[in-house]
């Protein structure tokens, strides 16, 4: 990809000026079509263009659903300050209990002018799921979102309960969009089993096809007899609560049947405002002592915990969702960013904590963010199951060591230039047994998390590196009073994220280009018995946008992505790559390669060429800093690595 003569002409003149501070990364609004440099393939007809996330295929996508349900038909227009819109909820007639599998399809249209919106659906005041819109185009754009939900099977069994579903929008004379949602839900009666579950993993398809990611999901099968629902009281805004400091806690009281054998709490979380970008905020000092405006601060660590009774229970370092307006919102068309239309929620197996619950009094169950500030959204379920053939069982928590995390933090920085280094580990025992019908089985849960964080800030904080690392190990084990292993499961998780932005001035003296290299992952393996499955996501983006505020005017980008998932029966593979908001490549197969796909070259830089004898452009990108930077700027797009595909 290359610039215009006058833009190229442009970073010829000012390479060697003062440049204007970086706050990126940042959200940013993408007017319907603005204007890019033309695309190597042919112009797209006037038609509403597919938006998708790339992830893996459902247990239902091969089957015909036994029935279909439409739960919601609304538009969003102006709806911002207003309650969320909310319908009754009946279980189909046609197809009554049990089902084998249940799918929630959330569809969505929209054209104009919009910026991307968080959005959530609760069923009785349970989250189902969280998740963003795209921003649309001029000739409209549409999605689906395809989550499995047979875990609420025992609230989707119930009638009187009423669909949730919260999406604040504007709509005026400059945002023109409105979001068009459609609610589906799909069951499936093959291989029925009722609800709950029951205890064999009722596969239609091999085990690594529907992995999802973030963690082990095998402990909702069967899904619980119970689901109670965290969340606030007061609808009007959402069941979420809305976190707004580090001292901001949400209590909820909740009391546990006698009988509970089993608790699992999910945790929904989303970060906005301030803190969209928490992975890339400086700290206070550095904030401070440069008598910056900005309030994005308080360092680059977070970690949403769970307390009982003011005890900690469980926390997380969540995934670093962006979303489709943050970075660079061309990046996101029509591959949006891993996790944008599904956010992960985490899962906190509390059966250890049954001894201090199973009393008959409540327990205020209290979720917060360790540094946040203004804003998150978070709710819980915590999925209840119970000893159906007794009325009390008898519960013990015998080992707990579950401290804060240690966390060790550097900087040093003159003026606008410096880093910043967070290091954060954490480790994690928890044991307790439980005696019940089933016998007496006691839960080992133990677990290593490490957060790896670097900011680095040069030439005058025009050049800004973000660096961070999730690394999680867990293991799970049920014995029964013999000491005999009843079932274990291990899992290992990286999230890595780089994001390098170099800000130049503009064509116009209110106007900035921003050149972002952006590269993100999920690297999950996760054991079972003697069954292991290991999901790989990877999305790499680079290119340059101008900007006017908080508006994009044009630029030019590419975007590759490869999927790859994998256990003992099977394989499944997807490859794509976008340019300019173009899919130019969409392979998928049920045959691992035995090839990598290239997603970088041979020195692990997406972008990078060898300018030959242009040695002039060399002393430019010298000038300005990291060379592979900008060789989207100046690089003729008929040289470009990913534009020959085989």
């Amino acid at each position: 990809m290359h610039p215009s003569p006058t833009l190229f002409l442009l970073l010829v003149v000012t390479a060697s000026l003062p440049l204007a501070r970086s706050t990126s990364p940042d959200h940013f609004f993408k007017p319907s079509s603005p204007p890019r440099s033309p695309s190597p393939e042919p112009e797209p007809s006037p038609e509403p263009k597919e938006y998708f996330e790339l992830t893996h295929p459902l247990p239902g996508d091969r089957l015909t659903p036994s029935c279909v349900l439409q739960t919601i038909n609304h538009s969003f227009a102006n709806t911002i300050n207003k309650p969320p819109f909310s319908t009754p909820y009946y279980p189909p007639l046609d197809c009554p209990p049990p089902w084998s599998h249940v799918t929630l399809e959330f569809h969505v249209k929209s054209k104009g002018d919009q910026y991307d919106r968080v959005s959530a659906l609760w069923l009785g005041g349970s989250e189902l799921l969280r998740t963003s819109t795209a921003e649309p185009e001029e000739h409209g754009i549409f999605w689906n979102v395809r989550k499995d939900i047979t875990k609420y099977s025992s609230l989707l069994v119930q009638n009187y309960l009423n669909f949730t579903l919260m999406l604040e929008n504007i709509v005026n004379d400059i945002y023109t969009g409105v979001y068009h949602v459609n609610v589906t839900l799909y069951f499936y009666k093959d291989n029925a089993v009722k609800v709950p579950l029951t205890g064999i993993n009722q596969n239609l398809i091999a085990p690594v096809l529907q992995s999802p990611l973030f963690g082990d999901k095998s402990m909702y099968d069967p899904p619980a007899d119970l689901i109670i629902p965290i969340s606030a009281s007061d609808s009007t805004k959402g069941y979420w609560f809305i976190i707004e400091s580090e001292l901001d806690v949400k209590f909820e009281k909740v009391r546990f049947p006698l009988n509970t054998r089993k608790v699992v709490l999910e945790l929904y979380v989303s970060f906005h405002g301030n803190d969209e970008f928490w992975y890339s905020n400086p700290s206070n000092s550095y904030i401070r002592m440069n008598n910056l405006s900005t309030p994005r601060g308080n360092g680059a660590f977070r970690e949403v915990f769970v307390t009982i009774d003011g005890k900690l229970v469980g926390s997380e370092m969540p995934f670093p969702v962006i979303f489709t307006g943050g970075i660079n919102p061309l990046f996101w068309e029509p591959v949006v960013a891993i996790g944008a239309f599904n956010l992960p929620s985490y899962d906190f197996d509390l059966t250890p904590f049954l001894g201090m619950l199973l009393d008959g009094k409540d327990h205020v169950f209290g979720i917060g963010v360790t540094d946040g500030i203004e804003y998150w959204l978070v709710d819980a379920n915590l999925h209840v199951w119970l000893d159906t053939a007794s009325t009390v069982v008898e519960a013990k928590n015998v080992v707990n060591i579950n401290p804060a995390s240690e966390i060790s933090r550097r900087e040093g920085f003159q003026s606008l230039d410096g880093s910043f280094e967070i290091k954060a580990e954490k480790f994690t025992r928890l044991e307790g047994w439980v005696k019940s019908s089933s016998g007496n089985l006691t839960t080992s849960i133990t677990q290593e998390v490490r957060l790896r964080s670097s900011i680095r800030f040069r030439k005058n904080g025009s050049y800004k590196v973000v660096k961070q690392s999730i690394k999680v190990r867990r293991e799970a084990k049920v014995l029964n009073d013999v000491g005999g292993l009843v079932s274990r499961v291990i899992v290992r998780k990286k999230y890595p994220l780089k994001v390098i932005t170099v800000t130049l001035p503009g064509l116009k003296n209110d106007t900035s280009i921003l050149v972002t290299n952006v590269t993100h992952e999920v690297n999950e393996r996760i054991r079972i018995g003697k069954l292991s499955s290991h999901v790989n996501n990877k999305q790499v983006s680079n290119g340059w946008m101008e900007v006017k505020d908080h508006s994009v005017l044009s630029g030019e980008v590419m975007t590759n992505q490869t999927y790859v998932c994998r256990d003992e029966f099977g394989c499944y593979v997807r490859i794509v790559a976008a340019l300019n908001g173009t899919l130019i490549k969409d392979d998928s197969a049920n045959v691992c390669p035995s090839v990598k796909f290239p997603l970088s070259d041979e020195k692990g830089c997406p972008t990078c060429l060898r300018f030959g004898k242009k040695t002039g452009q060399k002393k430019i990108l010298r000038k300005i800093g990291e060379n592979h930077l900008l060789t989207t700027l100046i690089m003729p797009r008929d040289e470009h690595p990913y534009m020959k595909f085989h």
